[in-house]
C-alpha cells in the first residue's frame, strides 16, 4: 500500500497526462460510434424494418475480439491509433444500435398513429414523437458503449496509442504498484463517466417514464423480445 500511495504522489503529472490520452481516445471511438449506429438505428426503427440487419450486425461486432482486430489492424496499418479506434468503434456500436433501433421500433403505435392523423410528416413524427420517447433507452445504450471503451482503452498501448494503458502495460519501469495504480485509474474513470451518464440519461426521460425499469436497460441483441411494452404487458396477463 505503501508503494502504491508513493506512486501516485510521484507520478501525479504523468497519471493525469495518461487519463487526457485515456479519455481522448475513449471519446474519439465513442463520437465515431454514435456517428455511424445512431443514425442507423433510428432509421430502421422509424421504418420498422431491418431488424435483421441491426440485430446481426450488432452480434457480428460483438463477437470480434478488440485484441484480435488490433492484431489484424498492426499488420496492414502499422502502430497507429487508427488501430485502437477500429477495436474501440466495434466495440461501441452494438449497444448504441440495439438500443436506438429497439427504442424507434417499440414506441407505442396509437402515439404515432395519433400524431399522423394530426398532419404530422413523418419527420415531424420522427422528431416530435418517436425520438423523445426513445432518448432514454438510446442514452442507456451510449452509456454502456462509453464504459466498455474506457475498459477497454488501455489496449491502445499494444498500438502505440496511449493512454493509461502506457502505465499498466509497462511493469518493468513502473512496477507493479504502477500497474496496479493505473488500473485503479481506470476503474475510477469507468464509474465516473457511468456516473456522469447516467445523469444524462435520467434528464432526458421524461418525468412519466422513470419509473419504467426497460428505458434504463441495454437490450440484448436476440431478437426474442418483440412487441410493443402493452403488447409485451397484455401477452403476460394472458400467460
Amino acid at each position: 500500500m505503501s508503494k502504491l500511495i508513493d506512486f501516485y504522489s510521484n507520478n501525479g503529472s504523468l497519471l493525469v497526462d495518461k487519463t487526457i490520452a485515456h479519455i481522448g481516445i475513449s471519446a474519439l471511438g465513442l463520437v465515431i460510434a454514435i456517428a455511424i449506429a445512431l443514425p442507423l438505428g433510428i432509421f430502421l426503427g422509424h421504418k420498422h424494418a431491418g431488424s435483421f440487419v441491426a440485430i446481426n450486425i450488432s452480434n457480428v461486432f460483438r463477437a470480434l475480439p478488440s485484441l484480435a482486430l488490433i492484431a489484424i489492424s498492426l499488420a496492414l496499418l502499422g502502430l497507429s491509433l487508427i488501430n485502437i479506434e477500429v477495436a474501440l468503434i466495434a466495440l461501441a456500436v452494438p449497444p448504441i444500435l440495439t438500443n436506438s433501433f429497439t427504442a424507434v421500433d417499440n414506441i407505442e403505435p396509437d402515439a404515432v398513429e395519433a400524431a399522423r392523423g394530426m398532419g404530422m410528416t413523418e419527420r415531424q413524427v420522427l422528431t416530435g414523437i418517436e425520438l423523445p420517447l426513445s432518448w432514454p433507452l438510446i442514452f442507456a445504450g451510449i452509456r454502456a458503449a462509453s464504459v466498455f471503451l474506457i475498459a477497454t482503452a488501455p489496449l491502445a498501448a499494444i498500438a502505440g496509442g496511449g493512454g493509461l494503458g502506457d502505465i499498466i502495460l509497462n511493469q518493468p519501469t513502473d512496477g507493479l504498484e504502477g500497474v496496479v495504480g493505473a488500473t485503479i485509474v481506470v476503474v475510477v474513470l469507468a464509474f465516473a463517466v457511468d456516473g456522469l451518464f447516467s445523469l444524462v440519461q435520467r434528464a432526458v426521460t421524461p418525468r412519466g417514464l422513470r419509473l419504467e425499469p426497460e428505458l434504463h436497460t441495454i437490450l440484448p441483441p436476440t431478437g426474442a423480445e418483440t412487441g410493443t411494452p402493452r403488447e409485451r404487458a397484455a401477452a403476460a396477463e394472458r400467460a
